[in-house]
């Protein structure tokens, strides 16, 4: 009997091996992520040749005070306060529009979440120039622009999209390299990272090496007018980066998948897929912050209406679901903090309804996302409850 097992236990290996060095098999970036991860989020150890150590060193002797600051702070503050208002039993997956490179605050608000999904116009980048990446110029200007891109995350809560556009170039992945940066905040590390495309029918094709070097020299597009274009294959739009805490590779695994797309109603008529996709996760935590207030917009009512039809619960800024949207669905509505008027010129008629909702606003321990408008700056932000507690349901693979 035993060694029938033995020889099963032979047989699968064997056949994983096979499938993992297909053609067709998804291709793998663990191991160029894992020097990405090093660097940019100053993981001990030396850094490898033909990295400039002296340049890897002077970024991190500026991004470690950054990193410390969020850990103490949002790590602490928010963290606790935004537990504090999470209903129990929420289901696993979370989803986040317009979430950018802000993983940080995703693991903050939602710390348990088995598969976090952040959507934006950012793509998530190449990993694979830093390992061959000699030049010390062309290192410290890519490590200079992404300090840059990072620090009004780190530091202030919210993003500036004309920083997070400039990331989209360079001899860094830019977003993943953010997202990176807030799996070591929270003590995780990557153990897998694929690339994939959303098809038609909402299902995920993550893409062979042979797919990956069939698309070598192509060049994503922009998903802004007014933005520089990628200068990175189409292949590596979309990424899912599975990771467990910091020296346990066995611990069950969880999911991050960052998903390029232009959200607005536009946007999403050419890529069908993602509302189909998003359907599939059933009910969902939600958040969203520093989203320009698109959701007020008329011409973003899809992605609107399906967090008001999915979210059992979400937090925000000024910036999320306006109230009525969320009071026609029968949501209860809790505001904290203190809000005047829109941090960016936008609609009074939604402005006037947070105002109401905000009479009865109770204290916020810390900003989140946007301040308001006023010459003080206000924080504040919102938390809606529909329905009660979800029955849990199995996160999507």
């Amino acid at each position: 009997m035993r060694s029938t097992r033995m020889l099963s236990l032979a047989f699968a290996v064997v056949v994983a091996a096979a499938d993992a060095g297909s053609n067709d098999a998804p291709a793998e970036f663990i191991d160029d992520v894992r020097l990405v991860y090093q660097v940019v989020t100053c993981q001990p150890g030396d850094v490898p040749a033909p990295l400039d150590a002296k340049t890897v060193e002077a970024y991190c002797k500026q991004m470690n005070p950054k990193f410390e600051r969020f850990r103490t702070h949002w790590g602490v503050t928010a963290k606790d306060f935004i537990a504090a208002q999470r209903p129990a039993n929420l289901p696993p997956e979370l989803v986040y529009p317009f979430g950018g490179g802000d993983l940080m605050m995703a693991l903050t608000s939602f710390p348990d979440a088995a598969v976090l999904t952040t959507m934006s116009l950012e793509l998530a980048g190449d990993p694979r120039r830093l390992k061959t990446l000699s030049d010390k110029k062309s290192l410290d200007q890519s490590l200079k622009a992404l300090n840059e891109a990072a620090t009004t995350t780190l530091m202030s809560n919210d993003s500036k999209s004309v920083n997070l556009s400039k990331i989209q170039r360079g001899d860094l992945p830019g977003q993943l390299s953010m997202h990176l940066m807030g799996l070591a905040l929270h003590d995780q590390e990557p153990v897998s990272v694929r690339f994939f495309k959303i098809e038609d029918d909402g299902s995920l094709h993550y893409f062979s090496r042979a797919e990956i070097d069939a698309l070598e020299g192509a060049k994503a597009s922009k998903l802004k007018e007014t933005w520089k274009a990628p200068d990175f294959s189409p292949a590596f739009a979309n990424v899912e980066v599975q990771f467990v805490p910091k020296g346990q590779p066995q611990a069950q695994r969880r999911i991050h998948r960052h998903i390029g797309a232009n959200l607005s109603d536009d946007g999403l008529s050419k890529m069908p897929g993602l509302v189909k996709h998003l359907d599939q996760k059933g009910r969902v935590a939600a958040m969203t912050k520093a989203a320009s207030y698109l959701l007020w917009n008329p011409s973003f009512g899809v992605i609107r209406d399906w967090l008001v039809a999915h979210a059992v619960f979400m937090i925000s800024d000024s910036t999320g679901v306006p109230p009525r949207y969320w009071k026609k669905a029968g949501c209860s509505i809790e505001t904290f903090g203190s809000f005047q008027k829109s941090f960016l010129g936008t609609w009074e008629g939604f402005q006037q309804e947070l105002r109401d909702e905000f009479t009865t606003a109770k204290k916020l321990p810390m900003r989140f996302g946007y301040p308001d408008g006023s010459p003080e700056k206000r924080s504040h932000c919102m938390v809606v409850k529909c329905g009660g507690e979800a029955p849990v349901k199995a996160p999507s693979k």
